[in-house]
């Protein structure tokens, strides 16, 4: 079965927010902050990193 990553993620995050309960300003946070790194001079350092 052939599952779209965007549709994956979707699931995973609600799910972790659902049983997880974390607050709203620390998702927003983890986003933001994934969202300018990816775009930021250490991009390459974490994609290294990651794999």
């Amino acid at each position: 079965m052939d599952v779209p990553l965007w549709l994956a993620l979707l699931v995973v995050g609600y799910l972790g927010v659902k049983l997880i309960r974390p607050p709203w300003w620390l998702i927003a946070v983890i986003l933001l902050g994934g969202f300018l790194l990816a775009d930021s001079v250490l991009a390459p350092v974490v994609d290294g990193f990651i794999k």
